[in-house]
């Protein structure tokens, strides 16, 4: 052991070797006095603390002092700052010795306790990216997890669609409230400021930029973000492009303590996070793709549609119409004759004004911000009761999760609408019913049933090819959240359409 300056101590062979084996250990020992102060220390305890024997003597250690228990609560841990800056976790055993003071062995677990923090962070980052509805507030989740694991002061993380334009955030940690980040990053590029993350993007690696705070807060050309950037304590710069199927979608920025080394610990688990937020971009593109082409269905069915209810009611008024004026033409026209014509325009145009209001209906947006889904599905299934003389009846033995997210809500709300068409369009039936419950995994479960022939009973082409675009478009819903939908006969007769969902 280290002491303070004193006389020589002759020590008895036992002594030497028990001297001997502290001197080599690789984890910390050291003695304090009744005080709690370095008494003495071996050499390995001088590395751990970064600090030479003679400055540690006399110096309060940072241990707390007191009799250990036993089991595992007597391993400890406290945080230490070295002077050079360099912050560790040391874990640590203490037990009194009998001149009053303590011994005690420490190592540094810092490294240890990282990747632990570090394959957390990883999997509840997976489980944001499987889980969220919301890009902004997944990756706003993963930029929280690389600050608080990694000792990182900030994060961004950009959307990349094309360097030469302006790029957008999506996920921001440790900056504050910086609304206008991408303006201001677009003042800079326009002054000519060097910006590293775009070298990430060129070359597919990381960039690692040593002591990149000054630089920046000294360069003029970078003055429209010194508020900015200037506001997390932090010294180095490292930047990893996203990649997802060889495409880059985006850049993580970070930016590292002063004192904190982008070492390839670090640097690893940055990757695996990237890893995540490139999927939670791509997942999310390949979403609006599908949302689009959903859209483009549902104008075609729209179409298909119109030309088969109301324009076609409406060229056979236009001809009921020609032959009425043709037979008033006549000489001796027949009165019994001119009414059947005229009721049965006005039977087509009943029939045709209906069809358009319930297109009308369904085109309107739907705004679940001012109703909840519940009482959507509910005006829905009343205003199809109303029109058609179809009883409806809703059953809702649960309530959606608060986080259910407005996307999910609407395409709930759209199998109900395609489910209920199918029963007016082709069933034939005089009641259906709408089931909201919760599934045996605890997610949710709908169910549209029909008391009628169900798309089983001899539909002619056109019929048949619109209820398999529509079960198309209820499945893809269903399986755009991970859901699963199945149709066919109930045994007690008629047809049911059922989906279940993860959670909701």
């Amino acid at each position: 052991m280290t002491t303070t300056a004193g006389p020589s101590l002759r020590c008895a062979p036992a002594e030497d070797t028990l001297r001997a084996l502290v001197e080599v250990s690789g984890d910390g020992l050291a003695v304090l006095d009744a005080t709690g102060r370095f008494a003495m220390v071996n050499e390995a305890a001088t590395q751990v603390l970064g600090l030479p024997a003679a400055d540690l003597i006399g110096r309060a250690a940072p241990f707390a002092p007191g009799p250990e228990p036993d089991g595992p609560a007597a391993r400890r841990t406290v945080a230490w700052s070295a002077p050079d800056g360099r912050r560790c976790d040391l874990e640590y055993r203490i037990r009194p010795v009998d001149d009053g003071g303590f011994a005690v062995w420490f190592s540094d677990v810092t490294e240890a306790r990282r990747q632990q923090e570090r394959l957390a962070a990883i999997t509840r980052a997976a489980s944001r990216v499987a889980g969220s509805c919301s890009l902004h507030a997944t990756l706003d989740a993963v930029a929280h997890e690389i600050v608080l694991t990694a000792n990182i002061a900030a994060v961004q993380i950009l959307a990349v669609d094309d360097p030469a334009d302006d790029l957008r955030v999506l996920g921001m940690a440790g900056f504050g409230e910086a609304p206008d980040f991408i303006e201001r990053l677009g003042d800079c590029r326009g002054r000519g400021a060097l910006v590293m993350f775009l070298e990430a993007i060129r070359t597919r690696r990381p960039v690692v930029v040593r002591h990149r705070k000054p630089v920046i807060m000294a360069d003029p050309r970078w003055e429209p973000l010194h508020e900015i950037m200037g506001r997390p304590d932090w010294d180095d710069f490292v930047s990893l492009p996203l990649i997802v199927r060889d495409r880059i979608v985006g850049v993580i920025n970070t930016y590292y303590y002063p004192g904190e080394d982008p070492c390839s610990n670090s640097l690893a688990f940055l990757e695996a996070m990237a890893d995540h937020a490139a999927v939670a971009i791509d997942t999310a593109s390949l979403l609006s793709q599908t949302r689009s082409q959903a859209q483009e269905q549902e104008r075609r069915r729209l179409a298909r549609e119109l030309h088969d209810s109301a324009v076609q009611q409406l060229f056979s008024m236009r001809m009921q119409a020609k032959a009425l004026r043709a037979g008033l033409d006549r000489a001796g026209a027949d009165p019994a004759a001119v009414c059947r014509a005229a009721e049965e325009i006005a039977q087509l145009s009943e029939s045709a004004l209906a069809d358009l209001r319930r297109l009308v209906f369904e085109l309107r947006p739907l705004d679940l911000g001012a109703r909840s889904l519940l009482d959507a599905v509910r005006a829905h299934a009343a205003g199809v009761e109303t029109r058609t003389g179809i009883a409806v009846r809703v059953r809702v033995s649960c309530d959606l999760a608060p986080d259910t997210g407005i996307d999910l809500q609407e395409d709930v709300y759209r199998i109900v609408r395609e489910a209920l068409h199918n029963v007016v369009k082709h069933a034939r039936a005089t009641s259906a019913e709408i089931r909201l419950a919760r599934s045996a995994a605890g997610g949710l479960l709908l169910e549209v049933s029909d008391d009628g022939c169900g798309p089983g009973a001899p539909p002619g082409p056109a019929a048949a090819s619109q209820i398999k675009l529509g079960l198309v478009s209820m499945r893809e819903r269903a399986e755009r959240w991970g859901g699963r939908l199945a149709a066919g006969p109930r045994p007690s007769g008629g047809w049911r359409v059922t989906v279940t969902l993860p959670s909701a």
